[in-house]
Formats: structure tokens, C-alpha cells, sequence
């Protein structure tokens, strides 16, 4: 049951799609600017459906934001080009445009009714408890989004979720019988668990130095930029209190607390004031970038920075890497500051030498080399496993969640859950740096009707799932057929 949920991954990322109302709820993350593409217009077309350009751009944004807050600010373009954000993106709308087109074959809508109901629950667009048209407004204005594109892209998922509800059937007697009886199968094993500290490891120069001349096209310096950067400080900028008011009242909904709940003027008057600082020097910023271009104000710092650097943003970063020497950029915002940056040289990347490159080849060589060799120390105690003094466990099963000896709790999860669906009798199974060689001593088989209430309810969903997943599945597979993909636009596909 689990490997097949591991197997079927990617039919579960078009049922999950972070949706604008959960979006909304999270308390304003703002899209970005990614433009994907200097052509207008649409992107692909699917069946008879075309996908629009800036659809792509919320949908990338959208992802870009989540894996960002994953990893907590540290998501760059380099890492989302890599990760392949923009064609995850582009699959997930390309399959909601298929379910699009068979929802219209079969004749399912969605009114302006239910349109209006899903808009006013929610909650980032209430005040009082009730829906509120001019914080709805103010957003859509503030994200630069047309009130007509965002109730549009809110329907869109209305109509997905109706679609997707019909595949929703409940479980049979059989079939929670059949997965009661296999979640109470339960295994009594002996195994060892093998770490790096079991090695007896040590680094090949010779073998090292050929790994190097093997990869080292994979070790660059970085770029390096040598920016002069003219700052243009919001701190003197003066404002009153009645501007401050009116600017809370415009932009409230850009202030809330941890739960997404509205702050005061007097909670956020800090931020409130900050921002609307910044908005009021803009035009001091935009004088000095034309005098800078002029060459009569001059530079307040020169730096060398490689590329990605913290010192800048991220977007900005994306900017200097589509100019060229010489090139200055306009005015951008960094913490309570603008900032006009000119571009005076660029060292490109190039490979590193050895002694450069040793302690980053060093950490991926000896990562390598003792994967190996824990693998090899694994097969070799694997055959003598029985005389080898090894561990006892109690009879394990997929509902217990008790630690195994020199396991912890997530490892003991891992385990147990690849032990179970293993057709082996004596194996190795790899947990995050472990290795784990066991053999099963005995097995036995619990009635389904000593299962308790939860672990009943818990099958039910389980089943539930299954026969969803697999349904969701076989329908993408029809659609697939039934509605092919016309793609405009490079990159967005394997």
C-alpha cells in the first residue's frame, strides 16, 4: 500500500494544488516577478483550452513562494531552474486545463453563486466576520491582478474540486477486511544496524585526484559582479499621521499576525510606517538613478560580489543577470533603502583548481566512497547475520510506532514501513545514513476484529484513498489521450 503511494506520486500533485483561497489565508504572500517570457498571450494549449502567460507566471509563483518558505528564504532562480520548478508549474495547470475540458463535455458548472459564496469565506477578505469589498479590491489592485482574472482562477478551482469530488466512493466490507488483515500482519526480526562508524575508512589521494579530474567541470568559481551602488536612504524621509492613517486604511491587508488575523494600526504602525517611508522616497530614489546616469552623482560604495549574494535580493539578482557591462539598473528596495546598482564588470565562472576545489571534492568523494562501503559491510553481515550476536526485536507491524533498538522514532518509521513492503526474507534496507540487515525469525497474522475504533477508521481512509488515487490516476491517463498539449514556449516539458 505504501510503495504504491510512492509509486503513484505524481497523480497526487494536481490534487493538492495549493489553492487562492489557502493561498489568500496565509496572509499575503505576493506573487513575484517572474516573467517567463517577453511574449504576450498564451503559453500552451491543451485540448480546448489555452494557457495563459500570466496563469503560468501565478502558478510559478505560487510554488516558488511554498519552496521558499520550505527553505526558510534560501530558494534562488539558479535552485528553482534546477529543481524544475517552471515545469512542475506547467504540469499542474496543463492537467487541471484536461479536467477543465472534461468537466465541460460532461456539463459541470459553476454559478456565479457558488462563486460569490466561496469569494466571501474568505477570510483574508472579511472584516468583522463578514466579507469586506474594499480590502478584496485593495488586494487585487496591490498584486496587480484584475478582480475578473482572480474570481476566474477561483472558479476554475471550484470546478475542479466538483469534478474531483465525483471520484470519491466509500470502502467495501471486502477491501477493509483484506487491508485490516495486512496491517496486522506483524514480524519478529533479528538485524544490526550499521553506521559510518562501523568503517574502517580512509582517503585514496590517487583516487580522490582522479574523482576531481573525473567531475571537475562540476567545480566553478562563482561569478563574480563588481557593482557601484548608489543608496538612497528612506530614514529622513518625513511623514504624518493622517498619511500613515490613510495608508493603513488602503493596505490593511498587508498586515496580520502569525494566524493571519488583521493587525491594528497601532500593532502594525512599526511596518505601516517603514512601508509608507519607503513609498514616499521613491521619487528621491528616481532623481538620483537619472543623475547617476548621468554620471553627476556618484557612487557611495563599490563591491565585488559573487552571484546570489545575500547583500542583494534574489529578484534583483535575477535582474543583474540579464544585463551587461556598463548597464544600471533601476532603483530597487533592499531592507528600508533603494538601491541603483551600474554593473562595471563581470568575472565569469571557471573551473577550480585541485587545491581550490580539494575540500568540496573531498566531502562528495568520501560521501560517495562510504556509501560503498557501508553497502559492502552490509552484504558481508548479511551472510553471517546469525552468528553475529545481532539484535531481537519484539513482533513488529505497520501500527507500531515503537522505537527500535539504535533507531529513532522517524527511523524506526522508515524501517518498518519499507520492512513491510518487502517481499524479502533476509535483506538490507537503507534509512537516511543507516543500514539496516535483518532477517525475519517469525511471523503471525491478528484477527481484523481486534483492531480498535481508530485503527478501523484509519483503514476506512486509507481504502478510501487508494481507490480514489487509482481512479485519479486511470482518468489522467484517458485525458491524457483524449486531450493533447500544444506548447508555444520552450522549456516547460521534458
Amino acid at each position: 500500500m505504501i510503495s504504491w503511494m510512492q509509486k503513484h506520486n505524481k497523480y497526487l500533485v494536481w490534487t493538492i494544488w495549493v489553492a487562492t483561497i489557502a493561498f489568500i489565508g496565509a496572509g499575503f504572500v505576493g506573487w513575484g516577478s517572474y516573467d517567463l517570457s517577453s511574449k504576450a498571450g498564451s503559453v500552451a494549449k491543451v485540448g480546448d483550452i489555452e494557457i495563459k502567460q500570466t496563469k503560468l507566471n501565478m502558478a510559478y509563483s505560487n510554488l516558488y513562494n511554498q519552496y521558499n518558505q520550505m527553505l526558510e528564504g534560501k530558494l534562488d532562480e539558479k535552485k528553482a531552474k534546477e529543481m524544475g520548478l517552471i515545469k512542475q508549474a506547467f504540469s499542474t495547470i496543463a492537467i487541471q486545463a484536461k479536467i477543465q475540458n472534461f468537466a465541460k463535455e460532461m456539463g459541470i458548472i459553476v454559478s456565479n453563486k457558488e462563486l460569490m459564496s466561496k469569494l466571501e469565506q474568505i477570510q483574508g477578505f472579511q472584516k468583522d466576520g463578514k466579507f469586506n469589498k474594499e480590502i478584496y479590491h485593495n488586494y487585487v489592485k496591490s498584486q496587480r491582478i484584475k478582480a475578473k482574472d482572480f474570481e476566474e482562477t477561483l472558479k476554475e478551482e471550484i470546478l475542479l474540486q466538483k469534478t474531483l469530488a465525483l471520484l470519491e466512493v466509500k470502502a467495501l466490507p471486502l477491501e477493509i477486511e483484506a487491508i485490516s488483515a495486512a496491517m496486522n500482519v506483524s514480524d519478529k526480526i533479528s538485524y544490526k544496524v550499521l553506521t559510518e562508524t562501523d568503517l574502517s575508512y580512509t582517503r585514496d589521494y590517487k583516487k580522490l585526484k582522479a574523482f576531481w579530474e573525473a567531475q571537475k567541470e562540476n567545480y566553478l568559481t562563482d561569478t563574480l559582479y563588481t557593482l557601484s551602488l548608489l543608496w538612497t536612504s528612506s530614514d529622513n524621509t518625513e511623514i504624518t499621521e493622517e498619511e500613515l492613517k490613510t495608508y493603513y486604511e488602503a493596505n490593511s491587508f498587508k498586515y496580520t499576525d502569525a494566524e493571519g488575523k488583521q493587525l491594528s494600526l497601532d500593532d502594525a504602525k512599526e511596518a505601516a510606517t517603514k512601508d509608507l517611508k519607503i513609498k514616499k522616497t521613491k521619487k528621491t530614489a528616481q532623481k538620483a538613478y537619472i543623475e547617476f546616469k548621468k554620471d553627476t552623482l556618484k557612487e557611495n560604495e563599490t563591491l565585488s560580489l559573487p552571484l546570489g549574494d545575500a547583500k542583494l535580493t534574489q529578484i534583483i539578482w535575477k535582474e543583474i543577470q540579464n544585463k551587461v557591462v556598463g548597464d544600471i539598473l533601476k532603483p530597487k528596495v533592499v531592507d528600508d533603502k533603494y538601491i541603483t546598482i551600474k554593473i562595471k564588470d563581470i568575472t565569469k565562472p571557471k573551473v577550480m583548481d585541485f587545491e581550490k576545489a580539494k575540500e568540496r571534492v573531498s566531502l562528495d568523494y568520501d560521501k560517495q566512497e562510504k556509501k560503498k562501503s557501508l553497502l559492502t559491510l552490509a552484504e558481508n553481515t548479511l551472510k553471517t547475520l546469525d552468528s553475529s550476536n545481532p539484535i531481537i526485536s519484539n513482533y513488529l507491524s505497520l501500527t507500531n510506532t515503537d522505537n527500535l533498538e539504535s533507531l529513532n522514532s522517524q527511523e524506526s518509521l522508515q524501517f518498518i514501513q519499507k520492512l513491510f513492503t518487502s517481499n524479502k526474507e533476509k535483506g538490507i534496507i537503507s534509512v537516511l545514513d543507516k543500514v539496516i540487515v535483518y532477517s525475519i525469525l517469525e511471523q503471525k497474522l491478528g484477527s481484523p476484529e481486534s483492531m480498535d475504533t481508530n485503527k478501523t477508521q484509519s483503514v476506512i481512509q486509507t481504502v478510501t484513498q487508494v481507490k480514489k488515487k487509482t481512479f485519479e490516476s486511470n482518468l489522467l491517463e484517458l485525458l491524457d489521450k483524449k486531450y493533447p498539449t500544444e506548447v508555444y514556449m520552450e522549456g516547460l516539458t521534458n
